[in-house]
Protein backbone atom coordinates (compact mmCIF):
# COMPACT_ATOMS: atom_id res chain seq x y z
CA UNK A 1 0.00 0.00 0.00
CA UNK A 2 1.58 3.33 -0.88
CA UNK A 3 0.16 6.47 0.57
CA UNK A 4 -0.46 8.05 -3.10
CA UNK A 5 -3.31 4.95 -2.97
CA UNK A 6 -4.47 5.64 -0.10
CA UNK A 7 -5.15 9.22 -0.61
CA UNK A 8 -6.74 8.41 -4.27
CA UNK A 9 -9.20 5.73 -2.42
CA UNK A 10 -9.95 8.04 0.24
CA UNK A 11 -10.30 11.39 -1.69
CA UNK A 12 -12.73 9.62 -4.52
CA UNK A 13 -15.00 7.91 -1.60
CA UNK A 14 -15.30 11.44 -0.18
CA UNK A 15 -15.81 13.27 -3.44
CA UNK A 16 -18.35 11.06 -4.96
CA UNK A 17 -20.63 10.67 -1.52
CA UNK A 18 -20.95 14.10 -1.26
CA UNK A 19 -20.91 15.70 -4.48
CA UNK A 20 -22.10 12.26 -6.93
CA UNK A 21 -26.07 10.83 -7.35
CA UNK A 22 -25.90 8.01 -9.07
CA UNK A 23 -28.51 7.74 -11.80
CA UNK A 24 -31.66 5.72 -11.39
CA UNK A 25 -31.89 2.48 -13.14
CA UNK A 26 -33.82 2.51 -16.12
CA UNK A 27 -33.80 -0.27 -18.83
CA UNK A 28 -35.64 -3.34 -19.88
CA UNK A 29 -34.86 -6.81 -18.64
CA UNK A 30 -38.18 -8.62 -19.54
CA UNK A 31 -37.82 -12.24 -20.18
CA UNK A 32 -34.20 -12.25 -18.23
CA UNK A 33 -33.32 -14.70 -15.40
CA UNK A 34 -30.65 -13.32 -12.80
CA UNK A 35 -29.23 -14.78 -10.09
CA UNK A 36 -28.39 -12.32 -6.53
CA UNK A 37 -26.63 -13.69 -3.48
CA UNK A 38 -26.92 -12.30 -0.38
CA UNK A 39 -29.82 -10.95 -1.36
CA UNK A 40 -31.95 -11.05 1.21
CA UNK A 41 -30.63 -7.42 2.70
CA UNK A 42 -29.08 -4.84 2.27
CA UNK A 43 -27.56 -3.95 -1.15
CA UNK A 44 -28.55 -7.13 -2.90
CA UNK A 45 -31.89 -7.02 -1.42
CA UNK A 46 -32.15 -3.36 -2.98
CA UNK A 47 -30.67 -4.72 -6.34
CA UNK A 48 -33.21 -7.60 -6.72
CA UNK A 49 -35.68 -4.85 -5.90
CA UNK A 50 -34.77 -2.47 -8.65
CA UNK A 51 -34.35 -6.02 -11.04
CA UNK A 52 -38.08 -6.99 -10.63
CA UNK A 53 -39.29 -3.08 -11.17
CA UNK A 54 -37.23 -3.51 -14.41
CA UNK A 55 -38.74 -6.90 -15.28
CA UNK A 56 -36.89 -9.62 -14.63
CA UNK A 57 -38.50 -12.67 -15.68
CA UNK A 58 -37.18 -14.90 -12.74
CA UNK A 59 -35.27 -13.43 -9.93
CA UNK A 60 -33.47 -16.37 -8.18
CA UNK A 61 -32.90 -15.45 -4.34
CA UNK A 62 -29.00 -17.15 -3.52
CA UNK A 63 -29.52 -17.18 0.81
CA UNK A 64 -27.72 -18.86 3.05
CA UNK A 65 -30.51 -18.53 5.01
CA UNK A 66 -34.00 -19.71 3.44
CA UNK A 67 -36.35 -18.63 6.36
CA UNK A 68 -34.82 -15.07 6.37
CA UNK A 69 -35.10 -15.97 2.25
CA UNK A 70 -38.65 -16.09 1.81
CA UNK A 71 -39.24 -13.03 4.21
CA UNK A 72 -36.98 -10.63 2.21
CA UNK A 73 -38.96 -12.66 -1.18
CA UNK A 74 -42.56 -11.52 0.43
CA UNK A 75 -41.45 -7.78 1.13
CA UNK A 76 -40.43 -7.75 -2.48
CA UNK A 77 -43.30 -9.05 -3.84
CA UNK A 78 -45.21 -6.79 -1.85
CA UNK A 79 -43.65 -3.44 -3.21
CA UNK A 80 -43.03 -4.10 -6.70
CA UNK A 81 -46.46 -5.49 -7.19
CA UNK A 82 -44.78 -8.63 -9.16
CA UNK A 83 -46.49 -12.11 -9.30
CA UNK A 84 -45.28 -14.85 -7.01
CA UNK A 85 -43.68 -16.92 -9.87
CA UNK A 86 -41.34 -14.30 -10.32
CA UNK A 87 -38.76 -14.69 -7.36
CA UNK A 88 -37.52 -18.12 -6.27
CA UNK A 89 -35.34 -18.22 -3.35
CA UNK A 90 -32.48 -20.89 -3.31
CA UNK A 91 -29.93 -21.96 -0.69
CA UNK A 92 -26.55 -20.95 -0.80
CA UNK A 93 -23.82 -21.08 1.67
CA UNK A 94 -20.73 -19.44 0.55
CA UNK A 95 -18.64 -20.72 3.39
CA UNK A 96 -19.52 -24.31 1.96
CA UNK A 97 -18.01 -25.86 -1.29
CA UNK A 98 -20.70 -28.25 -1.28
CA UNK A 99 -23.24 -25.68 -1.25
CA UNK A 100 -21.61 -23.76 -4.26
CA UNK A 101 -21.55 -26.93 -6.22
CA UNK A 102 -25.17 -27.87 -5.30
CA UNK A 103 -26.24 -24.55 -6.32
CA UNK A 104 -24.23 -24.44 -9.72
CA UNK A 105 -25.91 -27.96 -10.63
CA UNK A 106 -29.62 -26.52 -9.53
CA UNK A 107 -29.01 -23.33 -11.83
CA UNK A 108 -27.93 -25.48 -14.74
CA UNK A 109 -31.01 -26.88 -15.61
CA UNK A 110 -32.69 -23.54 -15.30
CA UNK A 111 -34.16 -22.61 -18.83
CA UNK A 112 -32.05 -19.71 -19.36
CA UNK A 113 -29.42 -17.74 -17.29
CA UNK A 114 -28.47 -13.95 -18.22
CA UNK A 115 -26.57 -12.85 -15.00
CA UNK A 116 -25.02 -13.26 -11.99
CA UNK A 117 -24.74 -10.72 -9.06
CA UNK A 118 -22.29 -12.40 -6.96
CA UNK A 119 -23.35 -9.71 -4.19
CA UNK A 120 -22.48 -11.91 -1.12
CA UNK A 121 -19.60 -11.11 0.89
CA UNK A 122 -17.81 -11.20 4.35
CA UNK A 123 -16.01 -8.23 6.25
CA UNK A 124 -14.58 -9.60 9.62
CA UNK A 125 -11.73 -8.99 12.19
CA UNK A 126 -11.73 -12.53 13.40
CA UNK A 127 -9.71 -15.06 11.88
CA UNK A 128 -11.42 -18.46 11.34
CA UNK A 129 -10.70 -20.83 8.90
CA UNK A 130 -13.36 -21.77 6.50
CA UNK A 131 -13.08 -24.68 3.93
CA UNK A 132 -9.16 -24.55 3.90
CA UNK A 133 -8.71 -20.51 3.83
CA UNK A 134 -9.33 -18.01 6.32
CA UNK A 135 -12.93 -17.25 5.93
CA UNK A 136 -13.03 -13.96 4.16
CA UNK A 137 -10.80 -15.50 1.66
CA UNK A 138 -13.14 -18.49 0.93
CA UNK A 139 -16.53 -16.48 0.57
CA UNK A 140 -14.75 -13.10 -0.83
CA UNK A 141 -12.84 -15.00 -3.24
CA UNK A 142 -12.34 -18.42 -3.57
CA UNK A 143 -16.06 -19.64 -3.66
CA UNK A 144 -17.18 -16.53 -5.41
CA UNK A 145 -15.24 -17.45 -8.34
CA UNK A 146 -15.98 -20.90 -7.84
CA UNK A 147 -19.71 -19.98 -8.06
CA UNK A 148 -18.31 -17.95 -11.62
CA UNK A 149 -16.44 -21.13 -13.00
CA UNK A 150 -19.29 -23.38 -12.35
CA UNK A 151 -22.00 -21.17 -13.98
CA UNK A 152 -19.97 -20.45 -17.02
CA UNK A 153 -21.73 -23.40 -19.16
CA UNK A 154 -25.16 -22.64 -18.29
CA UNK A 155 -24.67 -18.30 -18.76
CA UNK A 156 -22.61 -19.76 -22.07
CA UNK A 157 -25.83 -21.98 -23.17
CA UNK A 158 -27.87 -19.52 -23.13
CA UNK A 159 -25.95 -17.19 -24.82
CA UNK A 160 -25.71 -19.52 -28.09
CA UNK A 161 -29.94 -19.91 -27.44
CA UNK A 162 -30.91 -16.62 -26.62
CA UNK A 163 -28.54 -14.73 -28.78
CA UNK A 164 -27.18 -12.37 -25.33
CA UNK A 165 -24.44 -11.32 -23.79
CA UNK A 166 -24.55 -12.91 -20.40
CA UNK A 167 -22.88 -11.01 -17.48
CA UNK A 168 -21.35 -11.11 -13.79
CA UNK A 169 -21.10 -8.55 -11.69
CA UNK A 170 -18.71 -9.06 -8.48
CA UNK A 171 -19.30 -5.61 -6.26
CA UNK A 172 -15.78 -4.92 -5.08
CA UNK A 173 -14.82 -1.68 -2.68
CA UNK A 174 -12.23 1.88 -3.08
CA UNK A 175 -10.91 -0.28 0.35
CA UNK A 176 -8.59 -1.94 -2.35
CA UNK A 177 -6.62 0.94 -2.25
CA UNK A 178 -5.15 0.62 1.11
CA UNK A 179 -4.24 -3.17 0.26
CA UNK A 180 -1.23 -4.51 1.77
CA UNK A 181 0.17 -6.15 -0.60
CA UNK A 182 2.86 -8.02 1.68
CA UNK A 183 1.18 -11.33 1.97
CA UNK A 184 0.42 -11.56 -1.87
CA UNK A 185 4.44 -12.13 -2.13
CA UNK A 186 5.24 -15.60 -3.32
CA UNK A 187 9.29 -15.32 -2.19
CA UNK A 188 7.94 -15.26 1.67
CA UNK A 189 6.19 -18.25 1.10
CA UNK A 190 5.46 -21.23 -0.53
CA UNK A 191 1.94 -20.05 -2.18
CA UNK A 192 -0.05 -16.81 -1.43
CA UNK A 193 -2.98 -18.94 -0.21
CA UNK A 194 -0.43 -20.18 2.33
CA UNK A 195 0.50 -16.84 3.44
CA UNK A 196 -3.11 -15.69 3.33
CA UNK A 197 -3.44 -18.35 5.51
CA UNK A 198 -0.48 -17.32 8.17
CA UNK A 199 -2.76 -16.25 11.51
CA UNK A 200 0.04 -15.54 12.91
CA UNK A 201 1.28 -12.57 9.94
CA UNK A 202 -2.31 -11.98 9.03
CA UNK A 203 -3.73 -8.25 10.15
CA UNK A 204 -8.02 -9.06 9.54
CA UNK A 205 -7.92 -5.35 9.53
CA UNK A 206 -6.66 -5.29 6.36
CA UNK A 207 -8.60 -8.50 5.34
CA UNK A 208 -11.07 -7.22 3.53
CA UNK A 209 -9.40 -4.65 1.30
CA UNK A 210 -6.56 -7.32 0.28
CA UNK A 211 -9.91 -9.64 -0.35
CA UNK A 212 -11.53 -6.81 -2.88
CA UNK A 213 -7.60 -6.06 -4.49
CA UNK A 214 -7.81 -10.16 -5.23
CA UNK A 215 -11.30 -9.72 -6.63
CA UNK A 216 -10.09 -7.23 -9.39
CA UNK A 217 -7.15 -9.68 -10.15
CA UNK A 218 -9.40 -12.61 -10.20
CA UNK A 219 -12.20 -10.59 -12.48
CA UNK A 220 -9.23 -9.00 -14.57
CA UNK A 221 -7.65 -12.65 -15.32
CA UNK A 222 -11.28 -14.06 -16.51
CA UNK A 223 -12.24 -10.99 -18.32
CA UNK A 224 -9.10 -12.25 -20.35
CA UNK A 225 -9.91 -15.57 -20.68
CA UNK A 226 -13.27 -15.11 -21.61
CA UNK A 227 -12.60 -12.38 -24.04
CA UNK A 228 -10.11 -14.56 -26.03
CA UNK A 229 -12.12 -17.69 -26.23
CA UNK A 230 -14.05 -18.82 -29.21
CA UNK A 231 -16.99 -19.04 -27.38
CA UNK A 232 -20.13 -16.55 -26.66
CA UNK A 233 -18.63 -13.70 -24.94
CA UNK A 234 -19.72 -13.13 -21.29
CA UNK A 235 -19.13 -9.62 -19.75
CA UNK A 236 -17.58 -10.05 -16.35
CA UNK A 237 -16.84 -6.20 -14.33
CA UNK A 238 -16.16 -5.41 -10.64
CA UNK A 239 -18.27 -2.19 -9.31
CA UNK A 240 -17.94 -0.10 -6.38
CA UNK A 241 -20.80 1.06 -4.75
CA UNK A 242 -18.77 3.67 -2.61
CA UNK A 243 -19.25 3.94 1.59
CA UNK A 244 -23.09 2.61 1.91
CA UNK A 245 -25.45 1.38 4.19
CA UNK A 246 -25.37 -1.86 4.34
CA UNK A 247 -25.57 -5.31 6.55
CA UNK A 248 -21.33 -5.61 5.38
CA UNK A 249 -20.20 -4.37 8.73
CA UNK A 250 -22.20 -6.42 10.91
CA UNK A 251 -19.35 -8.26 12.19
CA UNK A 252 -16.61 -5.33 12.53
CA UNK A 253 -19.27 -2.67 14.08
CA UNK A 254 -18.19 0.53 15.71
CA UNK A 255 -18.67 3.81 16.85
CA UNK A 256 -16.56 5.16 14.69
CA UNK A 257 -18.45 3.26 11.59
CA UNK A 258 -21.22 4.29 12.94
CA UNK A 259 -21.26 8.16 12.59
CA UNK A 260 -19.18 7.54 9.68
CA UNK A 261 -22.55 6.22 7.94
CA UNK A 262 -24.87 8.92 9.29
CA UNK A 263 -21.78 11.77 8.00
CA UNK A 264 -20.96 10.09 4.83
CA UNK A 265 -22.64 6.82 3.77
CA UNK A 266 -24.70 6.82 0.75
CA UNK A 267 -28.67 4.86 1.09
CA UNK A 268 -28.65 1.08 0.83
CA UNK A 269 -30.63 1.39 -2.30
CA UNK A 270 -28.61 4.23 -4.09
CA UNK A 271 -25.65 2.04 -3.45
CA UNK A 272 -27.46 -0.77 -5.22
CA UNK A 273 -28.00 1.74 -8.20
CA UNK A 274 -24.07 1.19 -8.81
CA UNK A 275 -24.68 -2.90 -9.12
CA UNK A 276 -27.52 -2.82 -11.24
CA UNK A 277 -25.39 -0.41 -14.16
CA UNK A 278 -22.49 -2.94 -13.59
CA UNK A 279 -24.99 -5.79 -14.61
CA UNK A 280 -26.21 -4.11 -17.57
CA UNK A 281 -23.58 -2.52 -18.98
CA UNK A 282 -21.89 -3.19 -22.16
CA UNK A 283 -18.61 -5.12 -23.35
CA UNK A 284 -16.53 -2.16 -22.27
CA UNK A 285 -17.23 -3.02 -19.06
CA UNK A 286 -15.31 -6.55 -18.96
CA UNK A 287 -12.77 -6.96 -16.90
CA UNK A 288 -13.19 -3.10 -15.11
CA UNK A 289 -13.31 -1.98 -12.15
CA UNK A 290 -16.09 0.71 -11.84
CA UNK A 291 -17.30 3.92 -10.14
CA UNK A 292 -20.19 5.83 -10.24
CA UNK A 293 -21.49 3.75 -13.21
CA UNK A 294 -18.44 4.69 -14.79
CA UNK A 295 -15.20 2.57 -16.13
CA UNK A 296 -12.65 3.82 -13.47
CA UNK A 297 -9.19 3.01 -13.23
CA UNK A 298 -8.05 1.04 -10.18
CA UNK A 299 -5.47 1.29 -7.41
CA UNK A 300 -2.31 1.37 -9.46
CA UNK A 301 -1.12 -1.76 -7.25
CA UNK A 302 -3.38 -3.26 -10.01
CA UNK A 303 -2.04 -1.93 -12.97
CA UNK A 304 1.78 -1.60 -12.33
CA UNK A 305 4.25 -4.15 -12.96
CA UNK A 306 4.61 -5.71 -9.68
CA UNK A 307 0.89 -5.99 -9.59
CA UNK A 308 0.52 -7.95 -12.98
CA UNK A 309 3.06 -10.09 -11.37
CA UNK A 310 0.52 -10.57 -8.72
CA UNK A 311 -2.19 -11.14 -10.39
CA UNK A 312 -0.79 -13.98 -12.13
CA UNK A 313 0.54 -15.19 -9.57
CA UNK A 314 -2.62 -15.48 -8.02
CA UNK A 315 -4.36 -16.62 -10.87
CA UNK A 316 -2.40 -19.70 -11.36
CA UNK A 317 -2.99 -20.20 -7.78
CA UNK A 318 -6.88 -19.84 -8.13
CA UNK A 319 -7.50 -21.97 -11.12
CA UNK A 320 -5.58 -25.01 -9.32
CA UNK A 321 -7.46 -24.87 -5.92
CA UNK A 322 -10.74 -24.27 -8.13
CA UNK A 323 -9.88 -27.70 -10.21
CA UNK A 324 -8.81 -29.44 -6.86
CA UNK A 325 -12.63 -28.46 -5.51
CA UNK A 326 -14.43 -28.90 -8.81
CA UNK A 327 -12.13 -31.44 -11.36
CA UNK A 328 -12.81 -29.67 -15.08
CA UNK A 329 -14.21 -26.37 -13.83
CA UNK A 330 -11.83 -24.62 -15.42
CA UNK A 331 -12.18 -26.22 -18.90
CA UNK A 332 -14.41 -23.18 -19.41
CA UNK A 333 -11.24 -21.26 -20.13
Amino acid sequence: MSVLSTLEGVFSTVFSNIFIQLPYPEGDLNGQTVIVSGSNQGLGLEASRHLLRLGVEKLIMAVRDLKKGEAARQELLKSTGREESSVEVWLLDMDSYASVKSFASRAAVLPRLDALLANAGLATNTFIVSEEDERTITVNVVNTFLLVALLVPKLRDSASKFNITPRITIPNSALHYIASLGQLDPHYKSSIFESLNNKETTNMMGRYPLSKLLVLFGVRAFAYQFARSKAPLIIINTPNPSFCKSQLTRETDSAGLRIGEKLLARSTEEGSRALIHAIMADEKSNGQYLTNCQVHSPSCIVTDGKGVMFQKAFFAELVAKLEKIAPGVTTCF
